[in-house]
């Protein structure tokens, strides 16, 4: 054993996905950047493909990526090896324009022959099909041989893997599996040979590679870095059908794929693209594209995809893995997760799109995850086991606000809602305003995009509670979010600003908590924090005024503020000045500035650090602000659809800088990153309902009236001011009353004359929040206020006393 070998079975011993060059999962990208995700539409499994080579299979049963590529290998034994990523030009289509089949015709460079694949799933079984069909010189395919190589990553990871060759009806296959789960690959003509190697020593490319042939048939692969090969004979095989299955155990998997193949390949296209014509995209949306409505129904397509069919109304994030050709076991999330900000932005664009059944399971489903104080994970898996752990308020109160639409819609069915909002809504009471993380998941404060949602969200929590005969919750409630959104500004606003030479006053990114508040972090200093995913020897902690998003905007696409309010203009200044990327495809903006979260400088993969580039979904974000202002919005409809790919996946990120062709990146399209993001296909759909319907699809009615209409007429105002343990104020302005809240039964013990005179006020219940008590102060009390608090039933006293300080009349 010479000492590469070695090496390379040491590393396929630890577990990680190392592995040959021709194998390894690579996203390549081109001007093309043909990358698609299909899915079929009632079975499990849906896969993507990049530049025709099936990248990646997903079977949501099991909760993880299941393999991490799979191509074919074409050589005619003597004078050529073809790898499909290297050798040949793709010409991808839809096969029908309502389904996500996919037709791929590659022709070799040499153009002796092509070779026309079809993907579709099989409509009842979790099974992959890609019928191939090979044309060309006769003197070629007389000799040719086709080779199929797949290198499972079962259950999450390339480690741990195990293959073995069998015969099933007489038909030579490949049986994998790991832990209990099963993949199967087996091809309607039957392999001629196969074989079972290890990533990188042992594998079929390796064979293929050295003289052309297929020398090597290993019977077994076991407990390692695996990838399978399977001979096909084109001389005798023009045309046929291979079929990757998965199941729990081996007997599910290989009798799906025998099931799968023992149906006629045209039988399986006909339903398979039946079953999506029942799924119909919806077409008035169209006449507000640019692209006679392509973009839309693939986006509409795409979105449906990710909805999980075992866990009904699960919609993760992405079918793909953020920079996965760079990943390696110790990352198993990767974007197959359901995050409850995602999910939701996906169900409310189907409502845009007329399904309320399909909105109605998401909810119905995020019921069955609620944890007992009302929260969310910060991500699950489909079967609703958490993986990050973060508190993430926008999270909590998204699902209330997709009730509240559903409920206007008489959308719910028999589904009760109240008791699932009550508890949405209590728990946003007890940690509003300050989130533990912000939409994008790193730093904790008072964010103007999370505090948008939370306030619309209490707003609808009233509404729906006021209609099922609860006035007082749904009064506390919107006293609570009148109070929240009186403070807005002075939470999330910088008077210093340090960006615009001619702007001072404007939104920033997250204000951090001040000493003594939830979440605060003494090693940051005082109004400052971290940016996570800088390079190593870069800056990484600011000030608050030193960094800004647009995530403000969020106050107007729910109606907490109006378009034109002067705030809201004088950030957007900051923002195109810091964020925003004019691309030869249209106009993009970064997520905020130092951002680390993207490819790297010089175009290697995001790992660990980077620079974070721009995102289309946030061209959608500026679309919706300038449709609600009465400004030029169509530009950034078309920016959107020319940033897909195209096979008409929107990324997550596109690249922002000159071209790289060394690297595959060009300007204005794909990076790494996740492709699809199914946010940025439902921001896309809004968009197009918003434009039809003339105003903002998201806008809250509720909301703009108790915000922006009141303001407008100078007749809002915030009355109360609350009291937590957890967030105690030190003054209370003239002409508010005070409020102290706590979620189990209290007295307050209190005094505005040092104790000379001593009060008691019993908090009452106002429902899950917990109970709430208001003091009686004269309007025109001056002085300090002192309390303390006793739990009654629990013969407890808080220990200390909080002073306030009371201004008058």
């Amino acid at each position: 054993m010479n000492a590469l070998t070695a090496a390379y079975r040491w590393l396929n011993d630890q577990g990680p996905a190392f592995g040959a060059p021709g194998l390894e999962a690579r996203w390549t990208s081109s001007k093309k950047d043909a990358v698609c995700t299909a899915y079929a539409a009632s079975s499990r499994v849906w896969y993507t493909i990049s530049h025709g080579i099936l990248n990646e299979i997903y079977y949501p049963t099991i909760d993880r990526p299941q393999t991490r590529d799979m191509e074919l290998i074409f050589t005619d034994g003597e004078t050529f090896v073809h790898e499909e990523k290297r050798d040949f030009e793709f010409d991808f289509h839809y096969i029908d324009p309502d389904a996500l089949a996919v037709r791929v015709v590659a022709s070799d460079l040499g153009g002796r022959y092509t070779v026309t694949k079809e993907f579709v799933c099989d409509p009842h079984h979790p099974v992959v099909l890609m019928h191939v069909k090979v044309e060309g010189e006769e003197s070629v395919l007389s000799r040719l041989k086709c080779y199929a190589l797949l290198a499972p990553h079962l259950n999450g990871g390339g480690a741990g893997n195990s293959a073995r060759s069998i015969e099933v009806a007489g038909r030579r296959s490949i049986l994998a599996w790991k832990d209990s789960t099963s993949l199967a690959m087996g091809v309607d003509c039957g392999f001629t040979r196969t074989s079972c190697g290890y990533v990188g020593s042992s594998d079929g490319y390796q064979d293929l590679s050295g003289n052309m042939r297929m020398d090597w048939e290993f019977g077994q692969a076991l407990d390692g870095n695996i990838a399978v090969t399977g001979e096909i004979d084109v001389a005798r095989n023009r045309e046929f059908t291979l079929a990757i299955a998965f199941g729990d155990g081996y007997h599910a998997a290989l009798a799906g794929m025998m099931q799968s193949l023992s149906v006629p390949y045209e039988l399986h296209v006909k339903r398979f693209v039946e079953q999506w014509h029942r799924a119909a995209s919806p077409e008035r949306l169209a006449a507000a594209s640019h692209d006679s409505g392509r973009l839309m129904r693939i986006s509409h397509n795409t979105i449906l995809a990710h909805e999980d069919k075992t866990y009904s109304g699960a919609f993760i994030a992405s079918a793909s893995i953020p920079w996965g050709n760079a990943k390696g076991d110790d990352d198993l999330g990767g974007y197959h997760l359901v995050w409850t900000r995602d999910m939701i932005q996906s169900a409310t664009a189907l409502l845009a799109c007329g399904r309320i059944d399909t909105a109605r399971r998401a909810l119905v489903y995020l019921a069955c995850t609620q944890r007992p104080d009302g929260s969310f994970a910060q991500n699950f898996w489909i079967d609703g086991t958490p993986y990050w752990t973060g508190i993430q308020l926008d999270e909590v109160a998204f699902p209330i606000m997709l009730a509240w639409r559903l409920w206007k819609l008489d959308g719910l069915g028999n589904f009760d809602v109240f008791p699932f909002i009550e508890h949405a809504a209590a728990f946003l009471v007890r940690y509003a305003p300050i989130t533990q993380q912000e939409r994008w998941e790193e730093a904790s404060g008072y964010s103007p995009s999370t505090l948008a949602t939370v306030i619309s969200a209490l707003v609808c929590a009233a509404d729906v509670a006021r209609a099922h005969h609860s006035p007082e919750l749904a009064n506390f409630l919107e006293s609570y979010a009148d109070w929240l959104e009186d403070h807005l500004d002075e939470w999330t606003v910088t008077n210093d600003g340090v960006l615009h030479p001619d702007i001072k006053r404007h939104y920033v990114r997250i204000q951090p908590p001040k000493p003594g508040e939830s979440f605060y972090n003494p090693d940051f200093g005082e109004g400052r924090y971290n940016i996570a995913n800088r390079a190593p020897g870069e800056r990484y902690n600011f000030a608050a005024n030193e960094i800004v998003d647009a995530g403000f905007l969020e106050l107007v696409r729910y109606g907490v503020r109006r378009a034109d309010d002067p705030l809201i203009v004088d950030s957007l200044k900051v923002i195109d000045k810091v964020l925003k990327i004019d691309t030869p495809y249209g106009a993009c903006w970064r997520r905020y500035n130092h951002d680390g979260y993207g490819q790297q400088k010089d175009g290697e993969p995001f790992i660990h650090y980077g620079q974070g580039r721009a995102w289309p979904i946030l061209t959608g974000e500026r679309a919706h602000y300038e449709l609600a202002g009465g400004g030029d919005y169509a530009q950034y409809v078309k920016a959107i659809e020319r940033f897909s790919s195209f096979g008409g996946m929107l990324p997550e990120q596109v690249w922002d800088y000159a071209d790289m062709p060394e690297q595959g990146l060009y300007f204005g399209r794909s990076a790494g990153s996740a492709q699809p993001l199914v946010w940025a296909h439902a921001e896309y759909i809004k968009l197009l309902r918003s434009v039809v319907d003339g105003r903002v699809f998201d806008r809250i009615s509720v909301v703009e009236e108790r915000y922006g209409v009141r303001r407008e007429e100078r007749t809002f105002r915030s009355e109360v001011e609350f009291f937590q343990i957890t967030r105690p104020i030190t003054e209370l302005p003239a002409g508010k009353r005070l409020q102290v809240l706590d979620p189990s039964r209290f007295r307050v013990v209190w005094t505005v004359d040092g104790w000379a005179n001593t009060h008691n006020t019993d908090a009452r219940l106002v429902g899950y929040p917990g109970f709430a008590a208001e003091l009686p102060l004269p309007l025109e009390a001056t002085g300090t206020l002192q309390m303390t608090l006793f739990w009654p039933l629990e013969n407890r006293w808080l220990g200390h006393n909080f002073s306030v300080n009371l201004s008058g009349a």
